[in-house]
């Protein structure tokens, strides 16, 4: 990323600011503050806690099981915004709820926990705004490209019905028939302690952060500026819970760096005109017309995975963005609801290494690549043939393809 960044500014392709536009959006602040979160919800304990509340009413039945784990990685989508945080934090209690379980390491049983996590910690994540890599790459290009800013309810509102609760219900459907299992009766788990001052910390900054978000229709500050003072306030004496020691070792900032460098890759192809010399002509080839949106949806959903297969899905967006423009034009949509549609895209997974916080989690939770594929491939088959044609009936339902929005 870093040496993208050196090599653009020194060749002069575009001027430095275009270059390094994406460290000046709201979106990338997001990410910092996001990072900061999610370690102070690791060292506080929070997470843990949370975790082990939640699972403990789901061991009495392997499908149970899947269940739980699924409610669980999703409630850390919304407390932990950093998919590489939530699957780490996640791979060891999971460890321990599986031999409670009965599920040896290798076994489908324990194969299918760990997948029902690894799945769910991404696609779940992919319909919370500050949740994954990707959601932020798209928010950041939309603000430093096309001026378009992005809501941290509307994107739910848009997203999660079906991106996050009927793809994490297919999921745990798909993942008990491809690695069905039995488990063994668990004993109860020991009593947990009462909240220690860091967690009751935690919480409060936790609630506050989400209270915000979820009401910046109202007060339209930027989540981004929302998610850093999140950040900082963990980082505050006395009343937070990283001191400077422990953000210098814990808080890796290389994602942070990463993202900057991919948003400024957008705006360097948006500002060299590439994607329009490159693909001018690709609304006309794909027949997209305006009124023709069920079509237009399921074109342009399709374009998304297709170009995370050579862009991944966290560089998706910067390739795909700088055309909004003709694409809205084609459709007849707003630029806005072209921009929401990549969303779609990115949320459906072909391979595992198209999502690297999922490759870290196979090789730590010990998960070997054709069991990953196998459950993304059979999810990418059903979530085309049945979620996609969903999705466009809930955005109609809301009004959502009408060009004024």
């Amino acid at each position: 990323a870093l040496l993208f960044l050196l090599l653009a500014a020194l060749t002069a392709v575009v001027p430095s600011s275009v270059i390094f536009s994406g460290f000046t959006t709201s979106t990338l602040w997001l990410v910092f503050g996001g990072l900061i979160l999610a370690e102070a919800v690791r060292i506080s304990g929070l997470g843990q806690r949370l975790a082990a509340r939640l699972l403990g009413p789901f061991s009495h039945s392997y499908l149970a099981a899947l269940v739980g784990t699924t409610l669980v990685s999703s409630v850390q989508c919304f407390l932990m915004p950093a998919t590489i945080a939530r699957i780490l934090l996640l791979i060891p209690i999971l460890l321990a709820f599986c031999e409670r379980l009965g599920l040896a390491p290798g076994s489908r049983g324990f194969l299918g926990i760990m997948l029902a996590m690894l799945t769910s910690s991404f696609q779940v994540g992919s319909a919370i705004l500050p949740a994954n890599i990707p959601n932020l790459v798209l928010a950041g290009t939309a603000e430093a490209m096309h001026g378009v800013q992005f809501l941290y309810l509307e994107y739910l509102r848009l997203h999660f019905p079906v991106q996050a609760l009927a793809k994490a219900a297919l999921t745990v459907a798909l993942i008990h028939w491809l690695f069905p299992a039995r488990v063994v009766a668990a004993a109860a788990p020991a009593p947990l302690p009462p909240l220690s001052t860091a967690e009751w910390r935690m919480a409060v900054i936790l609630a506050s952060a989400l209270g915000l978000w979820a009401t910046d229709f109202l007060h339209h500050i930027r989540p981004g500026w929302i998610g850093l003072a999140a950040g900082l306030a963990c980082l505050l004496p006395r009343v937070g819970l990283l001191d400077i020691h422990t953000f210098n070792e814990r808080v890796r900032l290389a994602s942070f760096f990463y993202i900057g460098a991919v948003l400024g890759v957008g705006a360097l192809i948006e500002a060299s005109r590439v994607a329009t010399t490159l693909f001018g002509g690709l609304p006309t080839e794909l027949g997209l017309a305006p009124g023709a949106d069920f079509w237009n949806i399921h074109v342009l959903s399709m374009l998304s995975p297709a170009t995370a297969l050579l862009a991944t899905s966290p560089g998706q967006p910067a390739v795909l963005a700088p055309m909004a423009g003709e694409l809205a034009q084609a459709t007849g949509w707003s630029m806005k609801t072209v921009l929401m549609t990549l969303a779609i895209g990115f949320s459906t997974v072909l391979l595992p290494y198209q999502v690297p916080p999922v490759v870290v989690g196979m090789y730590a939770a010990g998960v070997a690549t054709r069991d990953a594929a196998r459950i993304f491939l059979w999810q990418a088959a059903f979530t085309v043939a049945l979620l996609w044609p969903m999705n466009w009936l809930w955005w109609w339902l809301l009004g959502y393809f009408t060009p004024a929005r």
